[in-house]
């Protein structure tokens, strides 16, 4: 794979990662102020605070493809966890709560750029058909040397 170290895509890296550490641990702890959302974003997030489980699971995939970013380990895997995260966080300013819609742009943007830098990684998976790889194949046999005395 081509070195990714272009500094665009290292500036993309870490804004991302930066904010998704950011905004994940914030749902844990609060620590940011929330403006009032309008009606519909707040009867969407109520819901998803009644589940109990929904906001710490969205939080929790926020935080850590964030570490991974951070660290520049596993970028391709932690870009396809955090994907359809963009894809919520996008919608749900688009159509609930159009003020804040700057932030999910530059989200997506970055998401654009790094897996456009990344691209190589994603190649395997966009083959329309892909044969599946025989079992026999993927193990890996050891030889040990022939024994001196036998």
């Amino acid at each position: 794979m081509k070195s990714h170290r272009t500094p665009l895509v290292t500036a993309a890296r870490l804004i991302q990662g930066g904010l998704f550490l950011l905004f994940g641990l914030n749902g844990f702890f609060n620590f940011l102020p929330q403006p009032p959302p309008p009606a519909a974003a707040a009867n969407f997030a109520g819901a998803l605070f009644a589940t109990g489980y929904m906001i710490p699971l969205i939080k929790g995939t926020e935080i850590a493809p964030a570490l991974l970013l951070l660290s520049n380990r596993f970028v391709p895997l932690a870009l396809a966890i955090i994907a359809p995260v963009i894809v919520n966080i996008v919608a749900f300013h688009a159509f609930l709560a159009p003020a804040g819609l700057a932030l999910p742009l530059l989200l997506l943007a970055t998401e654009l750029v790094l897996a456009f830098g990344y691209r190589d990684a994603f190649a395997p998976m966009l083959k329309a058909r892909v044969t599946p790889t025989a079992a026999s194949s993927r193990t890996h046999v050891t030889t040990r040397p022939a024994d001196a005395t036998a």
